[in-house]
């Protein structure tokens, strides 16, 4: 009986041991990085987070409570949670030296959570989340031939035919009073074009977005954004949700393998195949003997990256927009001068709309889709008279950066000629799609795409906010209104195409 009191004694005494091992661990850690400035931890044990858990729960912008730090503390900001340190870089010299060079990876505890979503493949090893550097810089260079400035111009019939859809259904409501939800409008638009685009795809989700395809990514979306919050999946009462998420992310592999396949059938039977991305994909593969998973990874990485970003920044744009009518009419002043009332959107015009090109980079500066980029260092560093200890997580914000005074004067104005020609351009705190190798391989397709859009919706309408709404922003991975864009329209001329 005395030996299995001695036994449970012990057995209960190894929790308090780990604990304890476990405590003085994080303390070490504290040691290791406490030198570097930042706020003062709300826990020993689980270092600033419970900040971060009462701004969620309140629904508030952790990116504001940074812009405080970056404020109070300096451009390299420590930010704790458990026994992890992750370094926020604020300086146009961190960006300079870790975005520029290929020898700092993608943090793989960051992007390895893309991998996979509730337990079935997501990104996988694709295009954004492969971390082998000689492995992904293999399929960025096969890839590069279908976002070539030549390739991307031969697709402006598709972005003005669908740019063309959506007027026809805006125009059936721009009666001045029906309120119209751009947002979604929108997604279900840059859903259809990256779709047609990028695989042949004709997904028309624009008028029916309830079909399985267009319903499957939505809830894969919404799955990413839960996956966040660590402890839902073990919640029995989000089993029905999961089970669907899950469902919905195999649906959509089975499309992108479906997809390859008939196209690999086309190419063995030499009929003439498009140079899009998905012959891009099929190409990749053959020189790089990827496995057929790795190439449903792309299939399902485009599709993410071409659509729900380009929806949100055109959602941004025409919230902030309406916000400045001034704005609004000096941008349509110069649509009528260079595109008139034609019907379509040369790329040669593009190149004309030069304020329309100030106000998107306004616009990107203010509400960049993706806020910001990791990185993993192995070796030590300084960066702004800081030692950056090796093996750390650091975190790059263009969102952050484009908002503090230190890099933009007067930052959280709105004003496009803020790049207008004769303002010198601002060095390594600008960087809505990344910069250097692993910068985004669709930023050229996504202004081209916006630029239609925005042309012929600015060249046909007028419009008001429907209610006017505060738009929170809330997500913390890709940036969105929170409470949606929903306007009232009004046609500003009258087209007989």
């Amino acid at each position: 009986m005395e030996a299995m009191w001695s036994f449970w004694q012990l057995l209960l005494a190894v929790p308090f041991v780990m604990l304890g091992l476990y405590c003085c661990y994080i303390k070490v850690v504290h040691v290791k990085y406490d030198y570097i400035p930042g706020a003062p931890r709300a826990s020993f044990f689980f270092g600033h987070l419970p900040i971060f858990w009462r701004k969620l729960k309140n629904k508030e912008l952790l990116y504001d409570l940074f812009l405080n730090w970056a404020e109070k503390y300096g451009p390299v900001i420590r930010v704790n949670a458990f026994h992890r340190v992750s370094l926020l870089i604020l300086s146009p010299e961190g960006v300079k030296e870790y975005l520029m060079s290929p020898q700092y990876s993608k943090d793989p505890r960051i992007y390895g959570q893309l991998y996979s979503i509730f337990g079935v493949r997501f990104l996988g090893n694709g295009l954004a989340t492969d971390l082998e550097y000689n492995h992904w810089h293999k399929q960025r260079r096969l890839m590069d031939p279908a976002f070539s400035r030549n390739y991307l111009i031969g697709l402006m019939e598709i972005f003005n035919d669908q740019a063309e859809d959506l007027m026809k259904v805006l125009n059936e409501k721009a009666d001045g009073e029906v309120e119209v939800d751009m947002m979604s409008l929108l997604r279900r638009l840059t859903l259809d074009i990256i779709a047609k685009v990028a695989f042949g795809l004709e997904l028309n989700t624009l008028h029916c977005d309830q079909t399985p395809f267009p319903h499957a990514f939505t809830m894969v979306m919404k799955g990413l954004s839960k996956k966040r919050n660590p402890f839902f999946q073990y919640l029995p009462r989000n089993r029905k949700e999961i089970q669907e998420v899950r469902e919905s992310l195999r649906l959509l592999r089975r499309t992108g393998k479906e997809c390859i396949k008939q196209r690999q059938k086309a190419i063995q039977n030499e009929e003439p195949v498009p140079l899009d991305i998905l012959t891009q994909i099929l190409k990749s593969a053959d020189q790089e003997e990827s496995d057929d998973e790795n190439m449903v990874d792309n299939f399902v990485t485009f599709f993410v990256a071409g659509h729900e970003t380009t929806a949100n920044l055109l959602s941004f744009t025409i919230m902030e927009l309406a916000r400045h009518p001034e704005i609004v009419t000096k941008l349509q002043a110069e649509i009528d001068e260079v595109i008139g009332v034609k019907g379509d959107v040369a790329y040669e015009d593009l190149r004309k709309l030069k304020y329309l090109s100030q106000v998107l980079k306004e616009i990107l500066r203010l509400y960049p889709p993706v806020a910001g980029v990791m990185r993993w260092t192995e070796k030590k560093n300084v960066i702004e008279g800081i030692d950056i200890p090796a093996n750390t997580t650091l975190f790059f914000s263009t969102y952050l950066m484009g908002r503090m005074e230190r890099y933009f004067k007067d930052a959280l104005t709105f004003d496009p000629d803020r790049f207008s020609k004769d303002k010198s351009s601002p060095h390594f705190s600008y960087f809505p799609f990344s910069l250097g190798p692993r910068s985004c391989i669709g930023q050229l397709f996504a202004q081209m795409e916006v630029k239609v859009l925005m042309a012929k919706f600015l060249q046909r309408f007028e419009y008001e906010l429907a209610p006017p709404q505060s738009f929170k922003i809330l997500d913390m991975g890709t940036l969105r209104p929170l409470d949606g864009v929903t306007c009232r329209l009004k046609p500003r001329h009258q087209f007989n195409f």
